[in-house]
């Protein structure tokens, strides 16, 4: 134990140890490690925000790769970068409150697009075509809602909350799900063109050297894929048959997709309804006749190294010998991951317990 280390006790460095390597929380800027070089020189500025920089119509991406290998990190980094250009981007985790994972349609992403828009730009109810659409069919709505309230007598927040609890309602009371789905499918063109009318009536209110509204549409990949006897799978519907529905937003949307669309049979449907996929390789740690990749060795050591450092400069100084037991331990355990971000800080919090 280092001399910094000492404030705590052994079982509560661990704890410090074991809480730096959350698997499901992205990095800081303080700890970020920039993989390009073992990811096949991939960009996410490059690779996803240059078409949006460059366009100057809506674009619409797709943008995907194996679970826990960095992409909601990148997106983020996407939106700061953005951000930093003058766009106005709305990011969001689908999975954290507006979809069920085990049971989406294209309904359910189509509203939680309008949700975060509506909350995170707050148009006056006079000049906000998202909620005179919703007070023209609140009477259809109000069952979704869950709510007997009167829409004309909510105050500006309480109007904007009623999508929220739309599309809580729509995760969290399945037996009402395809109640709810079917009114909004009703209710879908309206929708879009309300959405888009709204769109345009941002833009005019964000400040004056905003260049344009971005969505992000993060977690989709979790989305399971489901099928009934006859109809087409979830994946299907939602991506290719209502692609004119997700593509069909006046601002830039990139949505996250599940990674067995784009290796599969549907591929070339997919870059049909939409341009070619960006994926997100994984970290290379192994070389092509299966040797350790010394770059890649390297860059997990880095991430690990910046994370403890965190806690203690002192203890991450001695990786090899106060933390592991050995460098061959660590680099161990660097391959077990296969290249995966998430399956690191796994394997390192398995091992703590």
């Amino acid at each position: 134990m280092t001399r910094s280390s000492q404030k705590f006790t052994e079982q509560e460095l661990l704890t410090e140890i074991y809480s730096a390597f959350e698997p499901f929380q992205p990095p800081t800027p303080e700890t970020y490690v920039d993989c390009q070089e073992v990811r096949g020189r991939w960009n996410v500025m490059r690779e996803l925000g240059n078409k949006i920089t460059r366009s100057k119509k809506p674009t619409c991406q797709i943008y995907t790769g194996h679970r826990g290998v960095g992409k909601s990190t990148e997106l983020l980094r996407l939106k700061q970068a953005l951000e930093r250009q003058k766009y106005f981007v709305v990011y969001f985790a689908a999975d954290d409150e507006d979809i069920e994972p085990n049971d989406t349609e294209y309904a359910d992403i189509l509203f939680a697009c309008t949700r975060h828009l509506v909350q995170e730009i707050k148009l006056e109810k006079e000049k906000n075509p998202l909620l005179q659409w919703m007070e023209s069919r609140w009477q259809s709505l109000k069952d979704l809602a869950l709510t007997e309230v009167a829409f004309d007598g909510l105050s500006l927040e309480g109007q904007i909350s009623q999508f929220a609890k739309i599309t809580t309602n729509l995760r969290a009371v399945p037996d009402k799900r395809r109640e709810m789905r079917q009114k909004i499918n009703t209710f879908t063109p309206s929708l879009v063109a309300a959405l888009n009318e709204f769109i345009q009536v941002a833009q005019k209110t964000l400040p004056a050297d905003c260049r344009g509204i971005v969505i992000m549409a993060d977690n989709l990949d979790r989305i399971a894929e489901t099928q009934s006897e006859g109809e087409l799978s979830n994946y299907d519907e939602i991506y290719l048959n209502r692609s004119e529905i997700l593509r069909g937003l006046d601002c830039h949307v990139i949505y996250t997709v599940p990674i067995s669309m784009v290796y599969s049979e549907r591929a070339t449907r997919l870059e049909d309804n939409y341009d070619k996929p960006d994926v997100l390789p994984m970290v290379m740690l192994r070389n092509r006749d299966g040797s350790p990749n010394p770059t890649g060795l390297q860059k997990f050591r880095e991430l690990i190294y910046k994370r403890i450092a965190q806690i203690d400069p002192d203890l991450a100084n001695g990786l090899d010998s106060q933390v592991f037991d050995s460098s061959e331990t660590l680099e161990q355990l660097c391959l077990m991951s296969g290249g995966h971000m998430r399956n690191l800080m796994q394997l390192i919090q398995r091992a703590i317990d």
